[in-house]
């Protein structure tokens, strides 16, 4: 695992444990004997489950891209290279994604958590009017007949 992954699983770890008072394994413990107990927990430890998966993913892509590196000469990168580069891309991507939605449940104040219409446990934000005032459009029996300049009757 490189030092980045430690980092990133490092702190989302000690942000669940902060949140939830417990080590991580205990909440995981917890919600597994009682996953309707607390909502919050439940989605934090699936996401977190899911981070953890793509973490793996990342460091087997990366190490697959640093072994061919090492074997690639120094001044071509062939499309099997590129490949794996592009594989760590969609890697980092996919991690970083489900790192943000685990930070997002932790936050009890993140947009959508608060307000009235809750979804599936979580509160929705407050409802608003449209920004812009809409109408239904005039039916060609109201609209008014205006002439058009240099149009053949």
């Amino acid at each position: 695992m490189s030092d980045d992954a430690d980092d990133v699983m490092g702190v989302i770890t000690q942000q669940i444990e902060t949140r939830f008072q417990m080590p991580l394994a205990d909440l995981r413990r917890a919600v597994a004997s009682a996953p309707h107990a607390n909502n919050d927990a439940t989605v934090v430890v699936k996401w977190y489950g899911m981070l953890a998966e793509a973490q793996e993913v990342l460091e087997k892509a990366e190490d697959a891209l640093g072994a061919a590196l090492e074997s690639a000469p120094a001044d071509v990168l062939d499309e099997p290279v590129m490949k794996l580069a592009q594989q760590v891309n969609t890697a980092v991507a996919v991690r970083d994604g489900r790192a943000m939605v685990v930070r997002h449940y932790l936050d009890p104040n993140s947009p959508g958590r608060k307000g009235p219409g809750a979804w599936r446990g979580v509160e929705a934000g407050p409802r608003r009017s449209p920004a812009l005032q809409t109408a239904p459009a005039p039916s060609k029996a109201h609209a008014p007949s205006v002439p058009v300049r240099g149009a053949s009757r």
